[in-house]
């Protein structure tokens, strides 16, 4: 499977896809709109008083009517106050809820996906798109969508109220709409196109960020820091050109169309004074006139305006819903059964697995049976981590089956197969925590005694002992504040706390001498007496204690079981084999 495109296509289908995500807030957003409504009834309102003020009060010289008039207006200002404020904040708390609903969506789907995936994406550009485009939508759904919900409304009930108020000045003051529309149009899908090249700079220059700072030692160590200044140049100029392109192009979008409108406020303003001239119009209505087509500027530029986030937000939406639509590898099947613990084995039935065109395993027949401590060797490239993958599927066989306990893996709960059969991935992973949160991470119920159990097992008894904050020493960023072999021996602490029934070690104690990595294998094997343990190394000498030797070569499987008479007893003091720093 291959990652997704860089370039996604950005069209009003990317909203269509939120409605999973607004129907269980339709209620709200209802009251939302019966409050915009509310709130948009009493700014029409205004001018109308307006024009009572001129006609009824002021040309009678009607100070009764006057006061009446200038009390309802007050009224009616304070009262579409409080209602904005309120249609706003209850928006706001829905829109948050639903971005949440997304962002937790986004989170649950990428958790879903192959190692394959993560390893052909740029994590600069995922970042991005978790992050930048998360936050752009959550900009866009707390603001702008309410304020074109307002304006359009607004918008509407200007055009009503001016075509009541007198149809001839209404049809003087929209002669230019359509010139304002065509410009809109214009710049807008422009804009939309630009938006997309601007997010994606932004993602070429993120994935170069991380890659540098991700590889300062190599930058470092062959005195590249000019030449990685030298690509960061280049790529913020791509971005800084493509955001100045899409900056014009916002400008124009919402500037032009409302400059080419404001050519119809003079029109309006001689021919309504002709009329009044000659006693076809009172002085109110003009006024009121006048004040709804100022108003009615107001939303048409407002509307425009809000197009760039409206276009960026488009962008955003249709580069987080690719991540969403990316197929994974792997699917639980409908009416999947749920396991207990091993108690058979796992048997690989003819499996056969190829990446691409480049064929990886060819007809595997090879079972292993319960309880047993089974080492697959092998050069670099043979299979061995594909072997892992296929029996947590993280990958499912082009070829073939694989059995646990008699039954396919993928007829089994994929929750209940990861608690039973647990990966230790050979490139160990810390979080920037204590070691125990790391040890016990996800398990918020771990008690400190079962901690230091598995601490135990994975041989970290005499690191922990030089610490003065012992458990609570914390890892830094990425486990970097540790060596390569406390991280190893955590990570086998945090599956060994778990407790599975079958543990998979793939390249578990690279970081380790032969002699200390039989030692952990024993200590696995006393920490978990019933669990079989699969160990995936080229190194001998887990070889040695091992009940079962797989060796994989040319996608084939060769089995060589072991009598305890061949097996050699590990060393029998651990402390002198655990060294400080691996």
């Amino acid at each position: 499977m291959s990652g997704p495109q860089p370039s996604p296509v950005a069209d009003w289908g990317s909203y269509r896809k939120l409605l999973p995500y607004i129907r269980p807030y339709w209620r709200g957003l209802l009251l939302v709109l019966a409050i915009s409504l509310l709130s948009t009834a009493l700014g029409l309102a205004q001018p109308y008083l307006s024009k009572l003020m001129i006609d009824q009060a002021l040309l009678r010289r009607d100070m009764g009517a006057l006061l009446l008039i200038a009390g309802i207006m007050v009224v009616v200002t304070v009262l579409g106050f409080g209602v904005n404020i309120l249609a706003s904040y209850r928006y706001v708390r829905l829109s948050a809820a639903m971005l949440y609903d997304i962002r937790a969506a986004l989170l649950r789907h990428l958790q879903t996906l192959s190692p394959r995936f993560y390893a052909s994406f740029r994590l600069g550009d995922l970042v991005s798109r978790m992050n930048s485009d998360v936050s752009d939508v959550q900009r866009v759904a707390s603001d702008t969508l309410l304020s074109v919900v307002s304006n359009l409304l607004f918008f509407v009930g200007c055009v009503a109220m001016m075509l009541w108020l007198d149809w001839r000045l209404f049809l003087v003051g929209s002669v230019l709409v359509p010139a304002s529309l065509a410009a809109f149009a214009h710049y807008q899908r422009k804009l939309t196109a630009l938006t997309r090249e601007m997010r994606e700079r932004g993602a070429d220059l993120g994935s170069l960020l991380v890659d540098t700072v991700m590889g300062m030692r190599i930058v470092t160590a062959l005195r590249a820091g000019e030449h990685e200044v030298g690509r960061f140049k280049a790529k913020n100029d791509a971005f800084v050109g493509a955001m100045l392109k899409m900056q014009i192009a916002s400008y124009m979008t919402s500037a032009l169309p409302g400059t080419v409108m404001t050519g119809a406020t003079s029109a309006l303003i001689l021919y309504g004074g002709w009329r009044i001239i000659e006693g076809d119009m009172s002085i109110g209505t003009l006024v009121a006139f006048m004040a709804y087509h100022m108003r009615l500027l107001s939303p048409i530029q407002t509307l425009m305006g809000l197009t760039s986030g409206l276009a960026s937000a488009r962008v955003s939406l249709a580069r987080i819903f690719e991540l969403l639509d990316t197929k994974p590898d792997v699917m639980e099947r409908a009416g999947a059964v749920a396991i207990g613990p091993m108690r058979q084995g796992i048997c690989f039935d003819r499996v056969g697995m190829r990446y691409d065109r480049d064929a990886v395993l060819h007809e595997i027949n090879l079972t292993i049976e319960a309880g047993c401590l089974c080492a697959i060797v092998g050069p670099s490239g043979a299979g061995k981590s594909t072997m892992a993958d296929l029996m947590v599927r993280y990958l499912d066989p082009c070829a073939g089956r694989i059995l646990l306990d008699g039954r396919d893996l993928r007829d089994i709960r994929l929750d209940d197969l990861r608690r039973q059969v647990m990966l230790v991935d050979q490139s160990p992973w810390l979080f920037n925590d204590s070691i125990a949160a790391n040890i016990a991470f996800a398990l918020p119920d771990a008690r400190t005694a079962d901690i230091e159990t598995a601490a135990h097992a994975a041989g970290l008894d005499a690191f922990l002992m030089r610490l003065p904050g012992g458990l609570e020493t914390r890892c830094g960023e990425r486990g970097l504040a540790l060596s390569a072999g406390e991280r190893q021996r955590i990570v086998i602490a945090r599956a060994l706390l778990r407790r599975p029934s079958v543990l998979i070690l793939d390249e578990p104690t690279s970081a380790l001498d032969g002699d200390t990595e039989a030692l952990v294998a024993e200590r696995l094997r006393s920490a978990l007496p019933d669990a079989t343990i699969i160990v995936i190394t080229h190194k001998p000498a887990l070889a040695r204690i091992a009940d079962q030797v797989v060796t994989i070569a040319n996608g084939q499987a060769h089995v060589a079981p072991q009598s305890a008479l061949d097996r050699q007893p590990p060393p029998q003091h651990l402390d002198m084999f655990l060294p400080a720093h691996a």
